[in-house]
């Protein structure tokens, strides 16, 4: 009996080895499917002004969309890769019935060209994309440092938007405004407002003798890539479905996308009006 039993545990320890390693690929393999981001830095110079913007702007939210069953069923059988949020909801939306009667049946649906997915190859910050503000003081006839602080003089809208013209830009900024976001971590948006009294106390020492000059800016990030585009065909042959894209073509894109509610500053200290 105790033999049996000193049998039993010694095969569990030989085991035990063999089962760690087994797990530690799986961990491995996991972490190796789960795409990495390039999470990007943001500089002591630029802040949030999330909280003291005084012009509120609305949460930029990029969900993915979850494709239903028949939709995911759809995308799997196509040979080009589709992310178009616009495309995968209007497969959402669409119904298709089997019937056991559908021996021989065959037909083909036009969907329309679409830009099925876009592949990002760069994303960069320009922490000094807009000139939003500047708060001066003279202290040219002081005797002691003056020290001045960011108050936003008027209220400035920073845009962004694509370098080239293509087809489907609305759609096309939506794809690229999705991996940007993902691959910088920030909070990004094509559109955003610094409103007019927006305040920081970070404190700039002007010296005497020296006019300050604070200069905020609106960062954007460059996001650049490709796009591909296909005409895309539903084919329903008896009960199978399946998505068929044909005239596949791709075009390089670049986009400006502003950091949502951050400002840059640089501050300089000068003898003559600049």
């Amino acid at each position: 009996m105790y033999k049996k039993i000193t049998i039993v545990l010694l095969s569990f320890f030989l085991m035990l080895p063999m089962l760690t390693y087994a797990e530690k690929a799986k961990e491995k393999e996991k972490e190796e499917n789960v795409p990495k981001s390039k999470i990007i830095t943001i500089p002591n110079s630029v802040m949030n002004i999330t909280k003291e913007n005084t012009y509120p702007n609305p949460t930029q939210d990029v969900p993915k969309l979850q494709p239903s069953e028949l939709t995911q069923q759809l995308i799997n059988s196509s040979k080009v890769k589709i992310d178009n949020p616009d495309l995968i909801r209007m497969l959402n939306e669409s119904t298709v019935n089997s019937t056991p009667f559908a021996l021989g049946y065959k037909a083909i649906v036009y969907l329309g060209q679409w830009p099925l997915n876009y592949e990002s190859t760069e994303t960069a910050p320009n922490w000094e994309y807009q000139k939003v503000n500047t708060n001066f003081y003279d202290n040219r006839g002081g005797k002691l440092p003056y020290q001045i602080h960011y108050v936003q003089e008027s209220q400035k809208t920073v845009r962004g938007g694509l370098t080239a013209k293509v087809p489907n830009a609305e759609q096309v900024k939506k794809m690229m405004l999705v991996k940007a976001t993902q691959n910088s971590g920030l909070s990004l948006a094509f559109e955003t407002v610094i409103g007019t009294g927006t305040k920081k106390d970070q404190l700039y020492n002007i010296p005497p003798k020296r006019l300050g000059y604070l200069y905020g800016y609106a960062p954007a990030v460059n996001e650049k890539g490709k796009v591909t585009y296909g005409e895309v065909y539903m084919m329903l042959k008896g009960s199978k479905k399946s998505i068929v894209v044909k005239n596949v073509t791709s075009q390089g894109i670049g986009a400006w996308i502003p950091v949502q509610d951050h400002v840059s500053f640089g501050f300089m200290a000068s003898e003559r009006p600049r």
